[in-house]
């Protein structure tokens, strides 16, 4: 007996092709779909394990091979209207099938890319933004650019609005400005541009605290060593996290000086030491001499991080990397003190200007 599975369902057949037992799946795109999806992962089907119930059975799929000796067999004409069947349900299928794909391959990983490129756009808006509100500002008060921080900036005037009003509120104080005075609408429109800016901040901020929550959950070693925003800008600049793990660490290096290197390279201009691990503490804290080597040496655990998280089956080694990484650190600091002292010119032009 032949054991045989078409889209729409199982069947039994003798020798001369003749069905003997069948079980139809239900005529449901979406039940089609799953039964679809799990014969191309090579799964059995409960269907086929019924039918087949312990007899021996030839099959023509080595995932069936449990169920029978495996033997390419030419393929039954097995026809879905003789069992009225409607064939437009395969088409419905094949694109629940589709849909079910595309879900499934949505990685984590993209989410951040999305996130932080959304907060690369935010930041953006709310510089544009601010630099309209100080313009327009000035118009009424020029000094209070001077007086107070650029976050109080905007607090201030989304708060209060013009001049008259900051004053009144005496949250600053200055004897006579060489603002000219607003109207009423004049001054709601000034406050109204600063709330607004202020909402692009908390959007920022609040999509920044998504991301130090997510990134704890898919790589939690790298964002341990590199800190959440860094982390995920090294995922950004990659496309994945599939992608960063594979790359060498003189190439996370550089993630993000692309501009530099390229200048360097058809300019000879200097070469970039860093990209955006330069945002790190451990470097943007060094001295300019040290920066290159801790940059090297961050970049090389940064590459260990990631490809744990990706390959470690969950194991987190955050504390024993940053630890070593520590020491090396530690390690270059001692050995270069101080900045080398620059080559002396020799020879004839020693002396010209």
């Amino acid at each position: 007996m032949k054991l045989v599975t078409t889209w729409f369902g199982t069947f039994i057949l003798d020798d001369g092709d003749n069905i003997l037992e069948k079980t139809l799946f239900p005529a449901d795109p979406e039940e089609i779909a799953k039964r679809l999806q799990s014969m191309e992962a090579g799964e059995i089907l409960p269907e086929e394990e019924g039918l087949a119930d312990g007899r021996p059975m030839l099959v023509r799929e080595k995932r069936l091979a449990i169920l029978g000796d495996v033997l390419d067999f030419e393929q039954p004409d097995i026809r879905p209207d003789d069992f009225d069947i409607d064939r437009t349900l395969l088409g419905k299928a094949m694109l629940s099938k589709g849909r079910e794909k595309v879900k499934a391959s949505t990685r984590p990983d993209e989410h951040i890319v999305q996130a932080i490129r959304t907060i690369d756009d935010l930041t953006k808006i709310a510089n544009l933004m601010s630099e309209r509100l100080h313009e327009w500002h000035e118009l009424n008060f020029p000094e209070l650019t001077a007086m107070v921080p650029e976050a109080k900036y905007v607090e201030l005037i989304a708060e209060y609005g013009d001049r008259a009003a900051i004053l009144d509120s005496g949250k600053v104080d200055i004897a006579e400005s060489m603002g000219a005075d607003v109207s009423e609408a004049d001054a709601r429109a000034m406050q109204s541009l600063a709330a607004n800016i202020l909402t692009v901040i908390k959007e920022k901020e609040a999509i920044e605290k998504y991301i130090g929550q997510r990134m704890k959950e898919i790589a939690p070693n790298l964002t341990h060593l590199a800190g959440p925003l860094v982390g995920a800008r090294l995922i950004s600049l990659t496309g994945g996290m599939d992608r960063l793990s594979k790359l060498p660490s003189s190439t996370i290096q550089l993630l993000g000086a692309e501009k530099a290197l390229f200048k360097h390279l058809k300019d000879n201009a200097r070469p970039p030491k860093h990209g955006v691990i330069f945002q790190h503490p451990l470097i943007h804290r060094s001295p300019p001499w040290q920066r290159g080597k801790i940059a090297r040496v961050l970049a090389a655990k940064l590459g260990m991080a990631i490809k744990i998280d990706m390959y470690g089956d969950g194991r987190f080694v955050g504390p024993e990397l940053e630890a070593a990484l520590s020491k090396r650190v530690e390690e270059i600091r001692k050995k270069h003190p101080k900045p080398k002292p620059r080559a002396k010119p020799h020879g004839k032009n020693r002396h010209k200007r």
